[in-house]
């Protein structure tokens, strides 16, 4: 079979052919008499189906098998003819042309590969920043902070009405058009004022309720409430006030830090402050590294290097954006689009340049990390995501089968190395 190579670039090649109509024949007579010796046709013996009856019961399947054969043979002629490694092959093969006549296939295919430039000079482009410290008035307020929230509620010595920020101990039964509904009695439910716990308007109107007074609280429900029953209705709740309670803020000594360092042995307040200390930096440092330092990076290094681009790639992450663009249209702009593919020409052209930016980035990501040495292990992504869970709280075991099943461990890796291999860059993993 002959083939014609021309190189697009240093990452792309276009490989042209003829898939000549005899070599397509011959592989329908190589597949029917394989598929012969396979089928169960009633009137022959298992694997005596002659390939004459195979074309006849399933023609239209042994030309498109055919083709596919000779089309796959054909690029790796064009990938052996262009002296490419198949290893450096990136994604599937774009098709320039695929037109059938009586004498064969002309095909035309753009092949892309791993683009290839030396990884070095970046720590030229690392930009300049002071490291961020926590100051004295900073972990005082921190300290402050979660004392307050550690405080733990107490009744209140001298009675007095209820306000903002109150625990209350209240009964109370829920009424629609002078009906009780369920779900709308409690006694001695504790309530904290401000906690926006209860139907909007409710725990304001407990406000300057004294001890043991009983009152009539109006509310509406919401018109997305979950209970299509009471969604959007008033509703009376007949409220008894039974207690009050209040925070005392605990003292800031070692007993705190003894409570909120269980496990640190001999914990003290200055280590308490110290650990506090640690963590305001590290959160500025998170802060100034995703809002500043990392965009600066990611646009310092895309400037650096200049290499091809694999054309299938760019494209592919063309279609990415233009698919998160969609997801925010109206109906009436995603038809106006449908009917105007010019439209949609001018939409790719827009997001071109962005697009290639981020595969190139990404090609640059992965060549610094192994000469860097940089890894993240899969056992790493799978503690992050779990984390990650945890604190959202969604159950890890479902979201890490949510990210398996979409495949998006790959992107989540590679998110993890870019921070990782910047962080070292940055001098921000010391």
């Amino acid at each position: 079979m002959k083939v014609t190579v021309n190189k697009v670039d240093e990452a792309n090649v276009l490989v042209s052919g003829t898939i000549e109509k005899g070599v397509v024949e011959t592989n329908i007579e190589r597949l029917a008499v394989q598929a012969g010796k396979e089928m169960k046709v009633d009137g022959f013996r298992k694997g005596k189906v002659p390939a004459h009856v195979v074309k006849k019961l399933h023609g239209d399947k042994l030309i498109q098998d055919a083709e596919a054969d000779a089309l796959r043979d054909l690029i790796d002629a064009g990938i052996k003819e262009a002296g490419i490694n198949a290893a450096d092959v990136l994604g599937q093969p774009t098709f320039k042309k695929y037109d059938k006549a009586d004498n064969g296939i002309e095909v035309e295919v753009e092949i892309s590969t791993r683009p290839e430039f030396k990884a070095e000079g970046h720590m030229d482009i690392v930009p300049a920043f002071d490291k961020p410290t926590a100051s004295d008035e900073e972990v005082d307020a921190k300290l402050i902070e979660i004392a307050a929230q550690q405080a733990p509620f107490v009744k209140i010595k001298r009675k007095r009405m209820v306000k903002d920020g109150d625990m209350t101990l209240i009964d109370f039964e829920g009424f629609v058009d002078g009906v009780a509904f369920d779900g709308g009695k409690a006694e001695k439910f504790n309530l904290k004022i401000g906690s926006g716990q209860f139907i909007p308007g409710f725990e304001e109107q407990i406000i300057g309720m004294k001890y043991e007074e009983e009152k009539t609280v109006t509310v509406t429900f919401p018109a997305e409430y979950q209970s299509a029953d009471l969604a959007g209705k008033e509703a009376e709740f007949k409220v008894t006030l039974h207690e009050i309670q209040e925070q005392v803020t605990p003292e800031l000594d070692d007993e705190l830090a003894k409570k909120l360092l269980q496990g640190e042995e001999n914990a003290t307040l200055d280590m308490l402050k110290e650990k506090l200390s640690e963590q305001i930096a590290s959160e500025k440092i998170a802060k100034l590294f995703n809002d500043e330092l990392k965009p600066k990076l990611i646009e310092a290094l895309v400037a650096k290097f200049d290499f091809a681009l694999p054309n299938n790639i760019v494209d592919q992450e063309i279609d990415a954006k233009i698919n998160e663009k969609a997801r925010t249209m109206s109906e009436e702009e995603l038809n106006d689009f449908k009917e105007n593919p010019e439209k949609v020409d001018a939409l790719r052209d827009e997001v071109r340049d962005a697009a290639a930016a981020s595969v190139k980035a990404t090609f640059i990501v992965d060549a610094l990390a192994k000469a860097e040495e940089v890894k993240v292990e899969d056992q790493e992504v799978s503690q992050a995501i779990y984390y990650e869970a945890m604190m959202s709280g969604q159950d890890p075991q479902e979201v890490i089968k949510y990210y398996q099943e979409k495949n998006l461990l790959p992107a989540v890796k590679m998110g993890m190395i870019e921070d990782k291999l910047f962080g070292k860059m940055l001098g921000l993993d010391k």
